[in-house]
């Protein structure tokens, strides 16, 4: 075909010499290589592993450089792990690609993914290495069996409710020592329930015991036992997996608990959720990301850029890591508990004129800049004090109220 004598074909600058592109199914994958010196093809392999192999001595025949597939769920992982020993390997954000007109089919995907490969045109994913993603596959099951764990617990509280027990009217929370201690009683069938209160009482609790006794009075059916008794023996295997996956964690961070205790300054991040942290950013993230900015962009932290007309639109945040977008905002809600620290104080301050929802949002952000720079630096974190940060959001208010009365026309 004549390119020149047909404008709908984009003509780029060639920048790699020779790529593949990959479309990656669950059961194939379709590969086209093209590039300098050798014709344009496109083949399809099986994903099995012995397949994949093939791909790899097909590839490396006609010397191919770079390969370039979309991140489709887990389907890339599998290829990844074949070919990163021999090439270059970018993995593409699939949305960069879904709104490119004129592909329907599995070879055009592979042929235009080719074709923005040897251009230079793909932004790649950023793909930890080995150890970190051997560690985010644990600290996400480890979060999985904890939401699990509390998924059980709201339903030992639908049960104690449908058995007329109150038990969650009385205390602050029914996974406290003395709640167990009445639940399990109630589970044995015991009816001797002031002598059960008496048992388990304290005196640091708010709730009397006449008012405890109120609320185990109830009617506790043979059914509603039989299901305490079962969610209570799921909750105790729940338990027990994760103090598992948390040996597993801590054997393969021996070497990073430096990071850890210095990640653990940072008002509102615990130990855990240090160790979360690298496992979503990883430990080299200057080398990855090379400044803050890029990292709160690759977390979807950061505001958006939407303008048109000389108008600034929507800002919203946009897609990113929602495991480390959730984490963000939960360690923002944990600093902002935390007394006479810059954060809180920063919180305060945003939460009166943005809402709350907003300057969780603007917590994580600072968070996650001061990770990058803990880890870069490898010092402990360090931040205005809460005087400090008065002072100078005094000082921008003066200088914005000053701006107004020149506005106005009045000088000082």
């Amino acid at each position: 075909m004549n390119q020149e004598a047909n404008p709908s074909v984009v003509l780029f600058e060639q920048v790699v010499l020779r790529g593949c592109g990959l479309d990656v199914h669950e059961k194939t994958v379709v590969a086209t290589i093209d590039g300098e010196g050798i014709v344009r093809e496109t083949r399809t392999f099986d994903t099995y592993t012995s397949s994949l192999n093939e791909l790899s001595e097909w590839l490396q025949l006609h010397q191919i450089s770079d390969v370039a597939m979309e991140s489709t769920g887990v389907y890339w992982k599998p290829v990844f792990n074949i070919l990163d020993e021999s090439f270059k390997v970018t993995l593409v954000n699939a949305r960069h690609l879904k709104n490119v007109p004129g592909r329907k089919t599995d070879k055009k995907d592979s042929q235009w993914i080719c074709k923005l490969l040897l251009a230079g045109l793909l932004k790649a994913s950023f793909i930890p290495e080995e150890k970190i993603r051997d560690l985010r596959n644990l600290t996400r099951y480890s979060t999985k069996l904890t939401q699990e764990m509390a998924a059980e617990k709201n339903r030992i509280q639908k049960i104690l409710e449908e058995a007329n027990i109150k038990l969650s009217s009385v205390v602050s929370d029914i996974s406290g020592t003395v709640a167990i201690k009445l639940i399990d009683g109630l589970i044995t069938g015991r009816t001797d329930l002031e002598a059960m209160i008496d048992e388990c009482y304290h005196g640091k609790m708010k709730a009397s015991k006449a008012e405890l006794l109120k609320a185990i009075t109830g009617r506790m059916a043979p059914s509603h036992r039989f299901m305490l008794k079962q969610m209570k023996h799921h909750i105790s295997y729940l338990e027990s997996q994760i103090a598992v996956v948390q040996l597993e964690i801590d054997s393969l961070l021996e070497q990073d608990q430096q990071s850890i205790g210095l990640l653990t300054t940072i008002p509102g991040v615990s130990k855990l959720t240090a160790v979360k942290l690298l496992a979503e950013t990883g430990t080299k993230v200057e080398q990855t990301f090379g400044s803050t900015k890029r990292l709160a962009k690759w977390a979807g932290i950061c505001p958006g850029n939407n303008e048109s007309g000389g108008k600034k639109l929507s800002g919203r945040t946009t897609h990113g890591n929602k495991y480390l977008k959730s984490l963000l905002v939960e360690a923002a809600w944990a600093a902002t508990r935390t007394k006479g620290t810059y954060l809180r104080a920063k919180y305060n301050s945003m939460a009166a004129s943005k809402g709350k929802k907003k300057a969780l949002l603007i917590i994580g952000h600072k968070i996650l800049n001061a990770v990058y720079i803990i880890l870069s630096s490898q010092q402990p974190y360090q931040a205005f004090s809460v005087e400090e940060f008065e002072i100078r959001r005094n000082q921008t208010r003066i200088k914005h109220l000053k701006n107004e009365l020149k506005e106005l026309g009045i000088t000082a």
